[in-house]
């Protein structure tokens, strides 16, 4: 097997000891091929290159692209932008009568929720709204949206991480199914009721201990015509706690209507009007305005959580903020490349689709995620790092860090594919100096990549 082959651009070998000794036995040990490995390490105040491997070639980034994403975001629109969702009503309102629709322009909020939908019904009683005569308008014209629910990336269609953008999000997309045990019988609902699927409980109670195939329900989505049909199947005990289903079902803009219908319900006002899809009517006056918490908040759970919707929401918002509406994913891409240029830090190898890294297309380098990273660092300090996952606290690298000397001292964001492992971020060394970081690895059997990472991250922790 080829020797791996490092670069040395700093002082000598003594330098990293036997860093490099070690990773070449476990790469020759797990038979792990030197190409499919790229590695840059740099000082971030200094900006010396302390040890490079491949770090110009192009690699599968999976969701380590993110950092470009939330990035570019947070220079172009601050860190304090609040995404709007603008409420009007056309026609008449008067002595608590709107003989009219109401009308919402949807903006791309990705982290709308139900709970703000009944907060915003709240906001329409207190402004005296106690009936409604017309329609529920939704105008989701801000993003080219494609009509479908999932991306299908993989089987895993229903899964959150497979769900597609739209100008109005509810619940991360998501419909959340809730599963009760009772004394004699296994109960199926709906959080939101919703007439776009349906339920079928075919599951049977046992008074056995909740655990094996006691412990959870089969579920199975078949679709009839369009409207997906859920059932849930199986043995589940009646000692098991509640339990909640999360899938990709419908439409958002379905879920939200539901959900404001239901939320009339609740606080008094009186609404049985149809959900219509179309613009802002002509002379439509406005309400309300609903906004989100702050960007650098959700870019710490787009990055934290590696977030897809929320990341494919920031990339699309970008795209219409500089090249108008509809948000269309080329805006997005040209618009990052342009900020990171206008920074002189945009690598002409990336190749960037949707700005989560879910693709197969999508390219990056290690050179490429360092320079970001050191740029960013310079630009946001700690408020940055702490938009990552912070090793064996939280995020993706809560548990991978756990029991590690690199607990709490170091800050990443992470990326898995199938044949990609890939880790970039920062790492405090003992010194106290910061260190930025990106090891891509895209090989088959990921842990292998994942070990070498936490090899070399742990041993700048003990080491510089």
């Amino acid at each position: 097997m080829m020797r791996f082959v490092f670069v040395f651009l700093v002082g000598s070998l003594a330098l990293w000891g036997a860093l490099p000794e070690a990773i070449d036995a476990m790469l020759t040990r797990n038979k792990i091929n030197p190409a499919t490995v790229s590695i840059l390490i740099r000082e971030v105040r200094s900006g010396q290159t302390l040890m490079a491997h491949r770090a110009d070639e192009p690699r599968t980034p999976a969701s380590v692209m993110k950092i470009l994403t939330t990035y570019s975001a947070l220079t172009d629109l601050g860190t304090t932008f609040r995404w709007p969702t603008r409420f009007y009503y056309t026609g008449r309102f008067s002595k608590g009568i709107i003989q009219g629709d109401v009308v919402v322009e949807a903006f791309g909020d990705p982290t709308l929720t139900s709970h703000d939908v009944y907060h915003i019904v709240r906001r329409l009683k207190h402004l005296g709204v106690r009936r409604i005569t017309g329609d529920l308008i939704i105008d989701r014209s801000f993003f080219d949206n494609s009509g479908r629910v999932s991306s299908g990336f993989d089987r895993n269609r229903y899964s959150e991480y497979n769900a597609m953008p739209d100008a109005l999000m509810l619940d991360d997309h998501l419909s959340h199914i809730v599963v009760r045990p009772r004394a004699a019988k296994i109960e199926i609902a709906k959080t939101i009721p919703n007439d776009a699927y349906t339920l079928i409980n075919r599951i049977k109670p046992t008074s056995e201990a909740c655990r094996g195939k006691n412990s959870w329900p089969y579920v199975h989505i078949a679709h009839s015509g369009d409207r997906p049909q859920v059932t849930f199947s199986g043995t589940l005990s009646t000692h098991c706690p509640q339990r909640t289903i999360s899938k990709l079902l419908t439409h958002p803009y379905e879920s939200f209507y539901h959900a404001f219908v239901a939320a009339c319900r609740h606080a008094g006002i009186a609404f049985a009007g149809k959900r219509v899809l179309g613009r802002v009517p002509q002379g439509a006056r406005a309400l309300l305005v609903h906004r989100s918490r702050p960007l650098l908040s959700i870019v710490a759970k787009t990055n934290k959580k590696s977030n897809n919707l929320y990341a494919r929401h920031i990339f699309l918002l970008l795209g219409a903020e500089h090249l108008g509406a509809p948000a269309t994913e080329a805006k997005g891409a040209q618009v990052v490349r342009d900020i990171l240029s206008a920074r002189g830090i945009w690598d002409p190898h990336t190749r960037i689709q949707n700005g989560c890294g879910l693709s197969r297309h999508a390219k990056i380098t290690a050179k490429a995620l360092v320079n970001v990273l050191q740029d960013a660092y310079k630009t946001y300090g700690q408020k940055w790092l702490h938009a990552l996952s912070i090793a064996g606290k939280d995020g993706t690298i809560h548990r991978r860090f756990r029991h590690s000397i690199a607990k709490g001292r170091a800050w990443m964001k992470t990326g898995t594919l199938n044949n990609a492992k890939n880790i970039a971020g920062y790492v405090r060394g003992k010194s106290g100096k910061y260190y930025v970081l990106a090891i891509l690895y895209n090989g088959q059997e990921r842990w292998k990549g994942s070990a070498l990472q936490n090899q070399i991250i742990e041993w700048l922790v003990r080491n510089k």
